[in-house]
């Protein structure tokens, strides 16, 4: 018996050593890729594209011993890849290169339920999202998770997913999908995992960089958030064209019992692959952090033969798309504004901003007069054509202003590449760089009144010397959806279009 016990005794001492073992994990991680396929220049830069993604990712793994591939969500919309393939183009190359858990991001419900659970069906990896309730949808009840546990060397991780409840105001997740409270979801599912034995907790969520923050300091048992949604730049150098860092990669925050949680996001549209190793000690806690940030992906970066393969193999149909019609234009439809300061060609891209958005609670919409690139003559319109008008992939973005911030961020643009000409119902007269009788949504403007507007991202984020938007502190959403998108489905609507002038500006 003094044997057995010996045993008995060896064993359980291997197995708690085995169980307190330190180990070092490498995180790489991307968001908001938007069907970013192929690489897009930015300032005669090319960036992205999977192909050198995929080449980054495959050089991690090469130096590193235990490696995760997360994406935090909103992998639909944003380029034609997405219009001819809804998703699967995309999911062709996640497939290919491993990743292991992906979070469910708005935009995964643009074209309904129907086409993500095509895409979860597909995919390799779970789909997760603790916060959404897929009980009452049929094709997409018990596949999409709200966790998932991996196992990296010989320990095991436990992934949560979140999505942002704004889900319901700006994509179309349908009825038979609900929202969860997202605190009290989240924790629910950080317990059971916890309750099993698992001391090593990711949160996959497509939530939001200042919302992560926020949750991070009401959870705990949580060590580490990858996030997506706000594209928000953590540790990013400042090159040309690019948004300046919001903050540190990672941010650290202290949670609801006071230990450390790290914060981190790679922007967006592959422009950046994140990247950190941590340590976890016998606790399950991070005890170390080496290099950590994110990786520039641009042309220094080879492509990735095998992916590169894949894509091409996508490309024909893009390139066959250009040619089809998408809509007709009964007039002219010019860039050039009129005597009185109005571009019909602006109003059209306006409104459809607008219509997009208006589920967000947008009242108005604004484009820069910078951001209309071409006219439609009479006849078809081809996806070709609605290119060339709005080549700049730029997102759309909802913000809280100030009547009196609103006043003053019109004032800013007029004269210049960014004048912000209005959507149907708002209009300004100008006087010398003065705004007057400023309409919004069909009534006077009152500075002392909160309006949601819809405006390009690069405006929102001060492009054209805007200023007073880039500096707004109102809510602020930036909704993922390319303006090109938001005009080709205006056009689809509304054809054949026949815009007419409406003095919405009007030079005195």
């Amino acid at each position: 018996m003094p044997r057995v016990f010996a045993i008995l005794s060896l064993l359980l001492t291997s197995a708690l050593s085995l169980a307190d073992r330190p180990i070092e994990i490498t995180i790489v991680h991307s968001n908001d890729l938007h069907a970013h396929v192929q690489p897009f220049a930015i300032r005669g830069v090319k960036y992205g594209g999977y192909a050198r993604q995929a080449t980054l990712i495959r050089q991690i793994r090469a130096k590193e011993k235990n490696v995760l591939l997360l994406n935090a969500g909103d992998v639909f919309q944003g380029t034609l890849y997405f219009n001819v393939y809804e998703g699967l183009a995309d999911l062709a190359y996640m497939n290919e290169i491993g990743y292991q858990a992906m979070a469910v991001g708005n935009h995964e419900f643009d074209r309904g339920p129907a086409t993500l659970a095509k895409f979860v069906g597909l995919a390799t990896f779970p789909v997760l999202s603790a916060n959404l309730d897929f009980s009452a949808e049929p094709s997409l009840k018990d596949k999409v998770a709200p966790s998932t546990v991996l196992t990296v060397g010989d320990e095991k991780v436990g992934i949560v997913g979140a999505t942002t409840p704004d889900v319901t105001n700006i994509s179309s997740p349908g009825p038979t999908i609900t929202l969860k409270d997202l605190k009290a979801s989240v924790q629910a599912e950080v317990d059971k995992l916890t309750g099993q034995g698992i001391n090593k907790i990711i949160l996959l969520t497509h939530i939001g960089y200042d919302v992560d923050q926020q949750l991070a300091g009401e959870l705990h048992d949580v060590d580490m958030i990858v996030g997506g949604h706000s594209h928000t730049p953590l540790g990013t150098p400042d090159l040309p064209g690019w948004r300046k860092a919001d903050g540190p990669y990672p941010t650290h925050v202290k949670d609801s019992q006071g230990k450390d949680v790290l914060i981190v996001q790679s922007y967006e549209w592959s422009k950046v692959l994140g990247r950190i190793t941590v340590t976890f000690d016998g606790g399950g806690h991070i005890s170390r952090v080496r290099d950590a940030g994110p990786i520039v992906v641009d042309e220094k970066v080879p492509e990735d033969p095998d992916v590169k393969s894949l894509v091409t193999a996508f490309e024909k149909p893009i390139a066959d798309l250009q040619n089809q019609a998408v809509g007709q234009a009964d007039v002219a439809i010019p860039k050039e504004a009129t005597p009185t300061g109005e571009s019909l060609m602006a109003n059209v891209i306006a409104d459809a901003m607008l219509e997009a958005t208006k589920k967000a609670g947008s009242v108005a919409a604004f484009v820069n007069s910078g951001g209309v690139r071409g006219s439609m003559e009479p006849g078809k319109i081809t996806y070709g054509e609605a290119i060339s008008i709005e080549p700049f992939g730029n997102t759309l973005t909802v913000l809280d202003l100030s009547g009196a911030e609103l006043k003053a961020a019109i004032e800013e643009g007029i004269g210049t590449g960014g004048q912000l000409n209005p959507s149907h119902g708002t209009s300004y007269h100008i006087g010398g760089k003065q705004a007057s009788q400023i309409m919004v949504d069909g009534a006077p403007l009152d500075e002392s009144k909160t309006y949601r507007v819809t405006l390009l991202n690069f405006t929102a984020n001060g492009g054209d010397a805007h200023k007073v938007l880039q500096n707004a502190k109102g809510t602020r959403t930036d909704t993922g959806l390319i303006d090109l998108d938001a005009t080709l489905d205006y056009i689809k609507r509304h054809s054949p279009l026949r815009p007419t002038p409406e003095n919405r500006i009007r030079i005195e």
